[in-house]
């Protein structure tokens, strides 16, 4: 990421946005239980929903360095925000890549303008980060045609999307079963007659993210729902793209992040204690410096693999190493704020307890921290691996 991403008209536009219709309205909709519709009606009005979408199908085509750069500011603004964008932004992007010109000419323009929102439908009961072990099955009709069936949860803005991207076991036709192989994506639209929302999960956080639990009965989807038109590709399509979504995650944590620190350093500058502002004491002064050092040393490592990514088109090691510090940074920054705001940092009138709530998040999804180490040990024993990282 080039020092002047932070300056792209786009960023500097969404940081607008976000100082006068979002920042000053956040404890309040936190509060509520009112759906932010017009939160997100003005995002798509900014072209944030078509960030990865080319412009001829109505999108903005932005960079990778573009789009973590907005998410991070998203995320210091509101950290539900990014939530509403990442996955959505997944869809938008594997059917930008992969999608059949049939696929993208109908879907792309909804997905860039908002109108159809996109959820990527992966995580099983029995199989979370391990997805070819998943028991969701489409069986090839005779007429080319799928029968989709099984059972997906954790699914980020699965009730309100209108449009999912379903990974599934492929059965071609003729055939008793299927193998690792034939793992496929399939497009489903939410009004599909057997799709059905089973239950909204609630979480201890981002209570304006619709986090669901589907099940697929017997839903007939036409052969054009196959993403690409070929079986056995949705795992290759899914990998291609994926360390994106991890990197704005990675991006998303620095942007909660910043928000902590922001709220200790302006606090410990107010708050007076023996005679001082508490910023004086030596006690706070070792939080703000740990704070600062490991929100520093996470945005460099988020730029790294923002860089490697646009230069070799694959960064899996440095992806995966972004989002395990920048999000478990984000655990220890929002900690650290809530130490600096002592008893006020664990009450709801100050946000530095809703940072402290929203941080794990980060680390669980988009695949956990110990999937994301499993990833980092394979790419630095690579043949490669220290070449990656600079080492040699």
């Amino acid at each position: 990421m080039s020092h002047d991403v932070d300056e792209m008209e786009v960023v500097v536009g969404v940081k607008r946005f976000l100082q006068s219709e979002v920042i000053p309205r956040v404890a309040e909709i936190e509060a509520g239980d009112e759906f932010p519709q017009d939160i997100l009606d003005k995002m798509a009005e900014l072209g944030l929903f078509g960030m990865p979408v080319p412009e001829e199908f109505g999108g903005i085509n932005l960079s990778l360095a573009e789009y973590v750069a907005i998410m991070e500011e998203l995320a210091a603004g509101w950290s539900s925000l990014p939530s509403f964008l990442n996955s959505h932004c997944t869809v938008a992007r594997i059917l930008t890549l992969f999608g059949t010109d049939a696929q993208k000419s109908n879907y792309l323009p909804r997905l860039a303008d908002g109108s159809g929102r996109g959820a990527i439908s992966l995580t099983e009961p029995g199989a979370g980060s391990d997805l070819k072990s998943i028991r969701t099955t489409a069986r090839e009709n005779a007429d080319g045609s799928y029968t989709l069936s099984g059972d997906k949860v954790f699914i980020t803005n699965g009730m309100r999307a209108g449009l999912h991207l379903v990974l599934a076991r492929t059965i071609p036709a003729g055939n008793a079963s299927s193998t690792e192989s034939n793992i496929s994506l399939f497009i489903l639209e939410r009004d599909t007659p057997g799709f059905e929302l089973t239950r909204l999960i609630d979480k201890m956080a981002f209570h304006h993210v619709d986090t669901a639990e589907l099940r697929f009965e017997n839903v007939q989807l036409p052969k054009e729902s196959l993403v690409g038109g070929v079986i056995g590709k949705g795992l290759s399509q899914l990998l291609s793209v994926i360390e994106v979504g991890r990197i704005a995650m990675a991006g998303s944590a620095v942007g909660l992040a910043r928000a902590a620190l922001d709220t200790a350093l302006r606090y410990s500058q107010e708050r007076q204690a023996f005679g001082v502002p508490i910023c004086k004491h030596q006690a706070i002064q070792i939080h703000l410096a740990n704070m600062g050092t490991e929100l520093t040393a996470a945005r460099c490592l988020v730029r790294e693999a923002v860089r490697q990514k646009e230069k070799l088109g694959r960064a899996d090691m440095m992806a995966s190493m972004a989002k395990v510090f920048a999000t478990e940074a984000g655990i220890n920054i929002t900690r650290e704020a809530m130490r600096v705001l002592g008893g006020y940092g664990y009450v709801a009138e100050f946000p530095a307890e809703r940072f402290y709530r929203e941080a794990p998040l980060y680390m669980l999804t988009e695949g956990s921290n110990e999937i994301q180490r499993n990833i980092i040990a394979r790419g630095m024993l690579a043949s490669d691996g220290p070449t990656l990282l600079g080492l040699v």
